[in-house]
């Protein structure tokens, strides 16, 4: 079961806990919140299997849309992924800031920066990538959580980040044991890559904001100098 299905099997037996404590105070039937409960897990069961998660995905990204913090966090997130693409040349070819738009463009998770990925795709076919390529790939998979760690000091997101990183090095052959190194210095590279061009990426961030074209946002960084 994937996690976000698990997220909603949590929020299920939270809301039976709570609502079994409160109902005598609310006159409640205690059939209610069993009903309830069994109709999440339910849907979480059938998430996971028939629709891939993006029911759960979609539902516990409009809960945390609530808060702002959590859409300031999405857009310095996916700004990183932006701007590091940018300033490594590899182009970005569309983003989402939400799990409904993702849905709604036929993508799956919670959405975030496309890339184009043809040079990427063309040298794992023949098995050898080069180290610079892999090098450029990793700073943009792990700039979003450098995105985060520079504005609030930690990460939230970003899981499907690391595991892209990680599925990629060990399908390469690198050890697992070398995967915590690497995945450190990506994430310092896109930092120190992100300081150096802070305006530009406030400028993108700004952009990002207002939902503004992809053309528009690479004439904001370059505006921002």
């Amino acid at each position: 079961m994937n996690q976000a299905a698990l997220n909603l099997v949590a929020i299920g037996i939270f809301g039976m806990t709570l609502s079994t404590l409160l109902s005598p105070l609310l006159h409640i039937s205690p059939a209610v919140p069993a009903i309830a409960t069994f109709s999440i897990l339910g849907l979480a069961t059938l998430d996971s299997f028939q629709w891939q998660g993006k029911f759960g995905s979609i539902a516990l990204d409009w809960f945390a849309s609530f808060s702002s913090e959590y859409r300031d966090r999405v857009l310095r997130h996916e700004a990183g992924h932006f701007l590091t693409a940018q300033q490594l040349e590899i182009p970005v070819v569309g983003y989402t800031l939400s799990a409904w738009e993702a849905f709604r463009q036929g993508q799956s998770g919670q959405g975030g920066v496309q890339f184009d990925t043809q040079e990427l795709e063309s040298e794992l076919k023949q098995g050898k990538l080069s180290a610079q390529l892999i090098e450029r790939y990793c700073t943009v998979w792990m700039a979003g959580i450098a995105a985060e760690q520079i504005a609030y000091g930690n990460s939230e997101g970003g899981t499907d980040d690391r595991q892209k990183f990680r599925e990629t090095l060990v399908n390469l052959g690198i050890p697992a044991s070398e995967l915590p190194q690497r995945e450190r210095l990506s994430i310092l590279r896109a930092k120190e890559l992100l300081q150096q061009h802070q305006s530009a990426y406030d400028a993108l961030v700004a952009a990002l904001r207002e939902k503004q074209s992809i053309e528009q946002c690479y004439s904001a960084i370059q505006s921002a100098g």
